[in-house]
């Protein structure tokens, strides 16, 4: 079985016997939650202890990697602004749109109270002070010390001003560092890769605890979850049309005919990778772009640009808000966001699973959230993913469409024979 069938096998059982003990005796539901929780606990641990050196690594990676491309020339800079543009519009509607849409739904009775118990209490809960409070601690005073804390926003800074600063250094010494920053994102994905593999059992003991203490009001929140996500792509989806009409200086029905095709084989297929051909075959044969423009800003933005990933890594914090029953602040709000877009550069090459929770985690912590009810997202995460390819292989050509339009260079037309030249 594939690691995803094991892990909704792992949910499914879960919930299952989770939802039969609450059903039968609430007494002895709880005593089973209590005796099978630290199980998923142990398994959260040891994901979380990869988290901070491998979240530095790949913040340091993507810098140098985004910095390499745009030296390439002036159409790769193009695409890097116009992907961090995009990135942090998505960011920014999954931050306004989230907590409005779960506003709006009830939460399901004992929730709250059942995470908070699986949490320990309050502990996984941290919610900052002021404005003012929040922008002082950006900047770590010990980057050390912010890693010992996970307090992710300011290591995520650090590693930003240790990225850019490797540009400054001889490139031998650059280059040898940058294989070492690369090396240990390699041995930490292979521990995740490791841990990945007890998933299913992890899974099995989270989503037992909360099923059996929630009962079936536990469903309705799965659903939550999934219907929120679906909603956050489908609007940026839509949202990506009107951006390749101002700015892209499409036509609406031709723009929307011609990237159908690439957009079935990115919801069948559930890879940008896989849709890469599709997508040149559109933006060249059916949009007719510049081959100069399509061969590099595509393949870019396969590397580097997935819009769809900031709006998970949101839309998943909103909901554990949510269902802790948290009030998100804009301090929270924003910590995560602009967090969210700087790992979602580094973090594209990442598979799936490891991609989750390696991502999910920091944005998570950074807006003062427990990270426990990650377990039980990951599995649910398989019906939205189908959603989020479409809206990043729509997003590739949107971002494709805006710098092949300010990369056109118009040439002037040769006179015809006969026309009159003007004086020298």
């Amino acid at each position: 079985m594939s690691t995803t069938a094991r892990v909704l096998l792992g949910l499914f059982l879960g919930a299952l016997i989770g939802l039969g003990l609450a059903w039968w005796d609430t007494a002895i539901a709880g005593r089973v939650a209590d005796a099978v929780q630290p199980v998923g606990r142990m398994w959260l641990n040891a994901l979380q202890m990869t988290v901070v050196p491998l979240v530095a690594a790949l913040v340091i990676l993507g810098v140098n990697t985004a910095r390499d491309a745009a030296a390439s020339g002036r159409t790769a800079r193009r695409a890097i602004a116009c992907f961090v543009v995009l990135l942090a519009a998505g960011a920014a509607l999954a931050a306004v749109a989230a907590p409005l849409l779960l506003s709006l739904l009830p939460r399901p009775a004992g929730l709250a109270e059942s995470l908070r118990a699986s949490a320990a209490g309050e502990a996984g809960l941290s919610v900052p002070g002021s404005l003012s409070d929040w922008f002082a601690a950006v900047i770590p005073s010990n980057a050390i010390a912010a890693a010992a804390q996970s307090a992710m926003l300011p290591l995520v800074v650090f590693a930003l001003f240790f990225g850019f600063a490797l540009a400054k250094i001889e490139d031998a010494r650059r280059a040898r560092l940058l294989e070492l920053v690369q090396a240990v994102a390699d041995v930490m994905i292979v521990i995740v890769r490791w841990v990945l593999w007890a998933a299913p059992l992890g899974v099995f003991a989270l989503v037992l605890a909360v099923c059996a203490r929630v009962g079936g009001g536990m469903l309705g929140a799965f659903g939550t979850y999934i219907g929120l996500q679906i909603a956050l792509y489908l609007a940026m989806t839509l949202l990506l049309y009107p951006i390749a009409v101002v700015f892209g200086g499409e036509r609406l029905r031709r723009f929307a005919l011609a990237i159908l095709p690439a957009q079935t084989i990115a919801a069948s297929t559930q890879s940008s990778l896989v849709s890469l051909p599709a997508m040149l075959e559109s933006a060249r044969t059916r949009l007719g772009y510049p081959l100069a423009t399509t061969s590099l800003v595509l393949p870019m933005a396969v590397s580097l640009f997935r819009i769809t990933s900031p709006m998970q890594y949101i839309g998943v914090a909103c909901f554990i808000a949510w269902a802790y029953g948290v009030e998100l602040s804009a301090a929270q709000l924003a910590a995560g966001a602009a967090l969210a877009v700087v790992i979602s550069m580094g973090s594209v090459g990442l598979p799936g699973q490891v991609s989750f929770m390696a991502t999910n985690m920091p944005v998570t912590q950074a807006m003062g959230l427990p990270v426990e009810p990650l377990g039980l997202l990951l599995a649910l995460d398989t019906v939205p993913d189908v959603f989020a390819t479409l809206g990043n292989v729509t997003a590739d050509l949107t971002a494709t469409s805006v710098v092949a339009r300010g990369s056109s260079d118009p040439t002037p037309e040769a006179p015809s024979p006969g026309a009159s030249q003007p004086p020298p």
